[in-house]
């Protein structure tokens, strides 16, 4: 098998208030963790000034400590973290370009807390009442359970604060009690429950179930102009000649990717053709929009690059992470049962994790859903480093019993 030396890459990030910048970090320490676990040598480049999407070049490289003497105990230890680049055997370059959202995921915060709530059950309403709900427990139950947990906290807090409010009267006490009982509701829903949500992240995942009605119905002018301008950046970095080209994204970023991937093949039909393009959706969210009734245009893109012959569609999914559809046919789903599937890979985070690391986060759902995209403890079937920045093609991933590294 051919290996990589020059690889272009489009990450879509997830639903996360962090730039490109922060993406960029993250994915640095993971590589290094990736360079430690298997054994090659790594070299992260700066950030390309004025790059947008923010971009920068990522080296791989046979670990150079395979081959020096034992009187180089500096070299072997530098190379033991995964620095440098190793000048024999094989090196693979890779541009990787950050397409992240956080300007949307910032506007999405930007209210008042009111605001936020309101807007927050306004997008359940709209999700339920086109069917999206209903799609969520038919194809994947925990997804429905996912979905429907912020809502049902924040309902019951109201609830509560509501009969604070109110308990003078229900004791039989004056009206005039309820001036002391009101601001003690007040400060109960304030001080005590708005805390206590943040553990779960609540007003960010009330800020992502408006983008992703947002991404279904595509009646958002900022939304669609946005996404058009990213296809735009995107086009231009696929100018670039390389040996590969991989366009990943993980959780609601898969369907931004969609969105965008989706306009360049609206617009150019042939812009793949003669290039090998892998298409890996991680922890993929494309059906918590797809599964809106008022998403044709989304399902309408998935069934073009699901057509497209010159890309393969990988897509990755966990059984212990309930913020994906494990093994649910995405392609089949959003309406296309007779072109070309996505192909299923199954993957478990405990495979990926010491047993001590696993068990800190297991109860953690948006840590583990974040795996996908984060440095492993130990080698397994997937590595998001290798394959975006490894030195074999990225479809190696497609087949378990496939090397991961070149032997």
């Amino acid at each position: 098998m051919k290996l990589i030396e020059k690889r272009v890459v489009l990450h879509f990030t997830g639903f996360e208030p962090l730039d490109g910048v922060a993406h960029r970090a993250r994915y640095e320490r993971s590589a290094r963790q990736s360079a430690a676990v298997w054994g090659y040598s790594l070299e992260t480049g700066a950030p390309e000034a004025g790059s947008d999407p923010l971009s920068f070049v990522v080296t791989t490289g046979e670990r150079a400590a395979k081959a020096a003497p034992a009187a180089a105990p500096v070299a072997a230890d530098k190379a033991a973290i995964g620095e440098g680049t190793g000048s024999h055997g094989w090196q693979t370059k890779s541009r990787i370009h950050m397409v992240d959202h956080d300007t949307l995921v910032s506007r999405l915060r930007g209210g008042n807390t009111l605001s936020q709530i309101m807007a927050g059950f306004r997008s359940c309403a709209e999700i339920m009442l086109e069917g999206g709900m209903r799609g969520y427990f038919r194809h994947a139950w925990r997804f429905g359970l996912f979905f429907l947990f912020p809502f049902l906290l924040t309902a019951l807090a109201i609830a509560l604060t509501a009969q604070i409010a109110i308990l003078p009267y229900g004791l039989g006490f004056s009206p005039w009690h309820m001036l002391w009982s009101g601001p003690l509701a007040l400060c109960f829903f304030i001080f005590a429950f708005l805390p206590f949500s943040e553990r779960f992240h609540t007003l960010h995942l009330f800020a992502d179930w408006a983008m992703a009605v947002a991404l279904g119905r595509m009646d958002r002018t900022d939304f669609n102009d946005w996404l058009e301008g990213r296809a735009t950046a995107v086009r231009k970095a696929l100018d670039e000649e390389a040996d590969e080209y991989v366009i990943s994204s993980h959780s609601m970023g898969s369907s931004v990717a969609a969105h965008v991937i989706g306009i360049l093949l609206e617009r150019e039909p042939e812009i793949f053709k003669g290039k090998r393009v892998v298409f890996a959706t991680l922890g993929s969210a494309i059906l918590q929009c797809a599964l809106m009734s008022s998403a044709t245009l989304l399902r309408a893109r998935v069934g073009l690059i699901a057509r497209c012959p010159d890309i393969s569609w990988l897509d990755v999914q966990c059984l212990t992470d309930s913020i994906n559809f494990y093994k649910v046919p995405v392609v089949a789903v959003s309406g296309h049962t007779d072109a070309p599937q996505a192909k299923m890979i199954l993957i478990r985070v405990k495979q990926m994790l010491t047993r001590e690391h696993y068990r800190k986060i297991r109860k953690d759902q948006l840590r583990v859903h974040r795996q996908y995209v984060l440095g492993p403890d130990l080698q397994a079937p997937f590595d998001f480093t290798l394959l975006t920045s490894g030195p074999m093609p990225a479809s190696v991933f497609a087949n378990p019993d496939e090397k991961r590294m070149p032997g």
